[in-house]
């Protein structure tokens, strides 16, 4: 395995590549896709074939739709089972490829770029910048690396990234705001961009949230008394909403004042009783430190951020929140 955040080495894998797939995670967020779809295009100019897929859900989702390169992106079951180069992009195990993690044993040479403190380094060459505030930041370091531009395409996809990571520049570090200058000297519309992906929803999305958000829970002593509130969404609530608004669900109740972590269990629309688990957590009074919600998510076979992670898994309403609260403690 190589070190972490060794630029040159994903450049290696990358100068060599005869054909590339680029796999981003389930359920796929704009860091995970714009930062696939950059990469896409700038292989594509180089005359490098290259493919981009998700596991699931079938098709892209509406906000993102407007991402330049979206012509890579392929069907999971157009997938070779045996590739040349694999990159996967903003996947912190292997598992968060779903369906596709077993195209990981038939690619002559498989990538890893994240920034997840959870990573766990799946990749045969793993560029981990756990200091990243999105895989997107980090890519456009592995292009400039490579000695490859950001034009404006490859730019829109990296703001993307960039601007859903950072919860509009909300959750910005060191270097953020610098990148975001760069990408928008490139012609982009960075407003534009925003509202598409974080300020557009449909007006089913308004009843979804006033049936949902009516159920929310708080248990001020889950935690070690930190405090936990909760939500439960379930399939017959998302018939007339798009992934998107779902996932919008947790940055509304983190907002909650009595607790320093959020957890959203949001009711898969393919199996009973199967979950996906949305952990937030910020730091607690006087700038102390908050829960760790990838350690509660690597418990539960998820992981995540120190401060936004999530997990998958199955049982009733009541078992989730059992396990969830045994593991804040």
């Amino acid at each position: 395995m190589s070190e972490s955040y060794d630029l040159a080495a994903a450049v290696a894998v990358l100068d060599s590549a005869r054909s590339v797939t680029v796999l981003c995670h389930v359920q796929p967020d704009a860091d995970t896709l714009g930062s696939g779809l950059a990469l896409a295009q700038v292989l594509n100019r180089r005359g490098v074939p290259v493919r981009v897929a998700f596991a699931e859900p079938a098709a892209v989702p509406v906000s993102m739709r407007s991402l330049p390169g979206r012509e890579f992106i392929v069907a999971a079951k157009d997938v070779p089972r045996e590739v040349d180069v694999l990159v996967a992009v903003d996947c912190g195990s292997a598992g968060r490829l779903g369906s596709l993690r077993d195209r990981l044993d038939g690619a002559r040479v498989s990538l890893v770029l994240d920034h997840h403190s959870s990573n766990t380094r799946f990749g045969a060459v793993n560029v981990i910048d756990e200091t990243a505030e999105s895989t997107a930041g980090l890519v456009a370091r592995v292009l400039d690396a490579w000695g490859e531009p950001i034009d404006r395409d490859i730019a829109h996809c990296l703001y993307a990234g960039l601007v859903t990571d950072t919860g509009s520049f909300k959750w910005a570090r060191p270097g953020s705001h610098a990148l975001a200058e760069r990408l928008l000297a490139t012609g982009i519309d960075g407003p534009a961009i925003t509202r598409t992906l974080m300020d557009t929803h449909p007006f089913a999305w308004l009843p979804m949230l006033a049936r949902v958000l009516s159920s929310a829970q708080l248990d001020r002593e889950a935690a070690g008394g930190a405090g936990l509130v909760y939500v439960f969404v379930r399939r017959a609530d998302t018939a007339d909403v798009r992934s998107e608004e779902v996932e919008s669900v947790i940055d509304l109740i983190r907002t909650s004042a009595e607790a320093q972590v959020a957890a959203v269990f949001k009711e898969t629309r393919s199996t009973s009783e199967s979950w996906t688990v949305s952990l937030r957590s910020h730091d607690g009074a006087n700038g102390v430190p908050g829960v760790d919600v990838s350690k509660v998510a690597m418990a539960l076979g998820g992981g995540g951020h120190r401060y936004a992670a999530g997990y998958s898994t199955t049982g009733t309403p009541e078992s989730l929140v059992a396990a969830l609260r045994a593991e804040l403690g």
